[in-house]
């Protein structure tokens, strides 16, 4: 009996079963996350883009103006001055606090702290606490009149604490935010110096490093990815400082203004002056302003690590 192959001198065709439906079933896993995403994230920012190319008329109602709430706000005193304060903020508080957490870190991995679990836990545990607990404590301790401040005035009969003077009060808030996010900064770093191989510390004991050779030539140089989100982080946490000025603002009204920082600015435009259009335009701003700063640290920290 002679095949089809040896008929025709072909082998046989083979079937190629093609898939008429596409796979949905890794969108269907993703979904929930998509639609809380675009509700929550891009719903609200389309709204505010949206309402700050408009304006509230007396006459003719909510009008378009394309970019003359922008060039109101870019030329306001009000945005500028907070926009500076925030920016001083993040000069001075940002490299304090991230090299508190990195000498934390590196003390914690250094095998020569006792108790390092303890420590761990409790530099952690601020960073528990939540933002208006912590800002209510700091607070009470700040009050020259009732608090620890005004205890230890009326101890050596002088007002030499007063945290909430014009010229203390930002660090004060750097402080209260210090305390908050130290722990979270240091863990972030901690888990970073764990993931580095023993082997390169073993190396670098037989070529003879000492502890700090091996911190600015291996740990610290580790630590560069981490640097960097740490850094991103805390920019759009001192850009977005709200929390703590305004809950301070009751303790300190003739200091801490309703436009102490471009946040508050906002959001006194928004409930107070019922100018939505102004606050969402406001909110842009800095949204471009906070991305671009955050971009280019990313930028930096990637050439850097590659280099």
């Amino acid at each position: 009996m002679t095949t089809t192959t040896a008929r025709t001198g072909r082998p046989p065709a083979v079937r190629v079963h093609r898939r008429d439906r596409r796979d949905w079933k890794g969108w269907a896993f993703i979904a929930p996350f998509m639609i809380v995403f675009a509700l929550m994230i891009i719903a609200p920012l389309v709204y505010a883009l949206y309402l700050s190319f408009f304006q509230e008329k007396l006459i003719g109602g909510n009008a378009f103006v394309g970019l003359d709430n922008y060039a109101q706000v870019l030329q306001d005193p009000k945005f500028w001055e907070p926009f500076g304060r925030v920016a001083l903020f993040f000069v001075v508080q940002v490299p304090i606090m991230l090299a508190l957490s990195l000498t934390a870190a590196l003390a914690l991995d250094s095998a020569r702290l006792h108790g390092a679990a303890f420590f761990r836990i409790a530099l952690f545990l601020p960073y528990a606490v939540p933002g208006v607990v912590a800002a209510l404590i700091w607070g009470f301790i700040y009050g020259d009149q009732f608090g620890l401040a005004g205890s230890f005035n009326d101890l050596v009969g002088a007002q030499i604490l007063e945290p909430f003077s014009s010229q203390a009060v930002l660090a004060s808030i750097g402080n209260i935010v210090t305390w908050e996010f130290m722990g979270y900064n240091m863990l972030i770093f901690y888990a970073a110096l764990r993931v580095v191989p023993g082997e390169i510390y073993e190396a670098a004991e037989i070529d003879g490093a000492g502890q700090f050779r091996t911190v600015f030539s291996i740990k610290i140089p580790a630590l560069r990815g981490a640097l960097v989100i740490a850094t991103i982080f805390s920019v759009i946490g001192s850009f977005q400082l709200f929390n703590e000025p305004n809950l301070l603002k009751n303790l300190a009204p003739n200091v801490i203004t309703s436009n102490f920082t471009p946040n508050m600015y906002a959001y006194n435009l928004s409930f107070a002056g019922q100018q939505f259009n102004l606050a969402a335009t406001v909110a842009i701003i800095m949204g471009v302003i906070t991305a671009v700063i955050a971009y280019v640290v990313q930028v930096r920290g990637s050439r850097q690590e590659n280099s």
